[in-house]
């Protein structure tokens, strides 16, 4: 079991609480962290960009997709869309997508005293141990 320290907007936080966003999908060009990182059981520190660490949730399980085809965007859209919260333009802003990461949510919690964790980078993802 890891611990993973990740990044996130105001609004995927609110959700996430909520439980509205089931799945947090990592997206990038280049192969960086989360790709082949996280594993189930995981946890994973959810930081406000530029704030402190406000909760965490643990990985319930994780899908990877190295330089998707056409028909896996079209599975992940048709199946995960909603548990994602993806936007109706989603793919017309993430055209050039090699390297997906769903990571599937369970038991979310908030913290009341936001533990220390050390980062002055602008990495969105960190892997603490």
């Amino acid at each position: 079991m890891a611990k993973h320290l990740a990044i996130y907007t105001q609004g995927a936080i609110k959700e996430i609480f909520s439980g509205k966003l089931k799945i947090d999908g990592r997206f990038s060009k280049i192969k960086i962290p989360p790709f082949l990182m996280v594993a189930a059981d995981d946890i994973v520190l959810m930081k406000l960009s530029g704030e402190k660490i406000v909760g965490q949730f643990v990985v319930d399980r994780v899908m990877y997709f190295d330089h998707p085809r056409v028909e896996e965007l079209d599975f992940i859209t048709k199946k995960y869309k909603g548990e994602m919260q993806l936007a109706s333009n989603f793919w017309l802003t993430h055209e050039k997508v090699n390297f997906i990461s769903l990571i599937f949510i369970r038991e979310v919690s908030k913290f009341l005293v936001a533990p220390e964790v050390p980062k002055k980078d602008l990495r969105p993802w960190v892997v603490l141990e």
